[in-house]
């Protein structure tokens, strides 16, 4: 671990990603100037990722590989590591590549500029969104457009995990979610009813060109609408 206190922790759920992790840590190190962590989240020690992060972090004291202990899941995942940060800001990026490492401290700054949840969108004018399957491009289009206009919940893009947090929000809120990736959208909602101001900026999203996508819309799918109705609720003290 570096002796500098993280101004920022980047929490990052993988699942047998095997030795595709390497680049993507080294697209991610490189794009990084603040003080920080990155806690790599992994569900079992047999996961094939957890070898080449031990290696990693041999030579970059920045990386923390995590076991997560609350239970299978990206959901847990994120949650585990959002409890285990150092840093009063968290980003939650995925180790597939599909998200822009560039972009990492510009969200985090929008949480320091005072903003709760500051969202990386597709959906925004100069946001774009390549590859994926096509009934999921429409479902999430359909959600954070939908959101964003009669909802006014701040972003365009509330299905989307890229975001950055303010971790005392997250911990006064609470994270409800067990399952999936549908931890953004919830967030998106809280700070909604709670009247809480929430940012975006436009982003490229590319989908994974290697391995496959743990993402199972259909049985998620649920879960996604209760918090789609929740974002409609009245405001909350």
């Amino acid at each position: 671990m570096s002796t500098v206190a993280p101004r920022l922790s980047i929490v990052v759920p993988v699942y047998n990603e095997g030795e595709e992790i390497r680049p993507f840590l080294d697209r991610l190190f490189d794009s990084l100037t603040m003080p920080c962590e990155v806690l790599a989240v992994y569900d079992t020690e047999e996961d094939t990722t957890r070898r080449h992060l031990v290696d990693y972090a041999e030579e970059e004291p920045q990386l923390v590989p995590t076991h997560n202990t609350y239970g299978n899941g990206p959901a847990n995942a994120m949650r585990f590591g959002i409890d285990h940060a150092a840093a009063d800001i968290v980003v939650i990026t995925m180790a597939d590549g599909s998200d822009d490492p560039q972009q990492v401290e510009a969200l985090a700054h929008l949480v320091e500029r005072g903003v709760v949840v500051a969202a990386a969108s597709r959906y925004a004018k100069g946001g774009q969104q390549v590859g994926g399957p096509f009934v999921k491009r429409i479902m999430s289009r359909g959600a954070g457009l939908s959101l964003y206009w009669f909802g006014r919940v701040g972003t365009r893009d509330a299905t989307n995990s890229f975001k950055a947090y303010d971790r005392a929000f997250v911990q006064r809120v609470g994270i409800e979610s067990d399952t999936g990736f549908e931890l953004g959208l919830e967030m998106v909602a809280k700070a909604r009813r709670y009247r809480q101001p929430v940012a975006e900026l436009p982003t490229i999203w590319l989908d994974r060109t290697v391995g496959q996508s743990n993402f199972q819309v259909w049985s998620w799918l649920p879960r996604y609408l209760r918090w789609y109705r929740y974002a409609f609720g009245p405001r909350l003290q």
